[in-house]
């Protein structure tokens, strides 16, 4: 049996629906069973990790999980109860601004990443990080402003990114998860090319047939906006990223193809899966 962990977010969904189209038996967990909408395949069981008494019965007879988790959740308790279930390899989702060997890392997105590996690499199970920078879902911030216009309002515009499709972060997880072979393994997620944000709306715009355009906004009171409703540590540490990537090519890598056997999907091809959310 395999696990998936935030089945019902976008990568933990995607990656349900590759172990399904595998053959494999799935399970899902979530707090909200009723509303998941996954594959009738799919074994749903009511869990939380902030609850451990339910932990046992999701974990029952799992040989390999995904780890999907919000940023900050507490995941002990969720790998004591693994260890203790006989869980053998644990496939997660990290973070591509932790900094290899560094033993404090440079931001609290980061720090907080390389604090769950670390508690996976102690638990004693096998593991795998894949580690993701910039998901091409980042995109669908865009989405609101686009129902009022063609006007894409954003701070640093030409930072650069190679934006990865989260059908590829998918297959990569269910083909660890399934065939197993990449123990102690920490893997970089890329796109296969690298676009700032303004290329990426230029993308947005020929795949919905709509002139939408940007604008360039000065971060610091976007920032302090956002701060009002959002971690202020957490978006200082994001804006930050955005700000380093300005000005330069993103990495690129073939990971993805290494793993899959198939080139990672270009921006485009996120766009075209993607454009009834932006109302195309």
């Amino acid at each position: 049996m395999y696990l998936v962990i935030g089945a019902t977010a976008h990568f933990g969904r995607q990656a349900v629906e590759e172990l399904v189209a595998a053959g494999a038996p799935v399970r899902a967990l979530t707090r909200t069973p009723e509303r998941a909408g996954l594959p009738q395949e799919v074994d749903v069981v009511r869990a939380d990790l902030t609850k451990p008494e339910t932990l046992p019965a999701a974990l029952a007879g799992v040989e390999a999980a995904f780890l999907v988790v919000q940023y900050g959740m507490d995941v002990a308790p969720l790998l004591a109860a693994a260890g203790r279930a006989g869980v053998r390899r644990l496939v997660f989702l990290s973070s591509g601004a932790v900094v290899p060997g560094a033993e404090r890392q440079p931001d609290v997105i980061a720090q907080y990443h390389r604090d769950v590996e670390r508690a996976v690499e102690a638990s004693g199970i096998e593991w795998t990080f894949l580690r993701l920078l910039f998901p091409a879902i980042n995109s669908l911030t865009f989405a609101m402003q686009l129902q009022g216009g063609d006007v894409i309002r954003a701070p640093y515009t030409e930072a650069a990114f190679s934006a990865v499709h989260e059908r590829d972060v998918a297959e990569v997880a269910a083909r660890i998860l399934i065939g197993g072979g990449h123990a102690g393994r920490a893997y970089d997620l890329t796109g296969p090319k690298s676009l700032t944000q303004t290329q990426q709306v230029r993308i947005l715009g020929e795949t919905l047939g709509r002139p939408l355009t940007v604008e360039d906004l000065d971060p610091e009171p976007v920032l302090e906006q956002m701060s009002q409703f959002m971690d202020p540590e957490f978006l200082a540490a994001l804006f930050a990223l955005m700000a380093q990537a300005v000005g330069k090519p993103a990495p690129v890598n073939d990971v993805i193809e290494q793993i899959t056997g198939q080139p990672a999907r270009t921006y485009a091809r996120w766009a075209a899966d993607h454009r009834a959310d932006f109302g195309g």
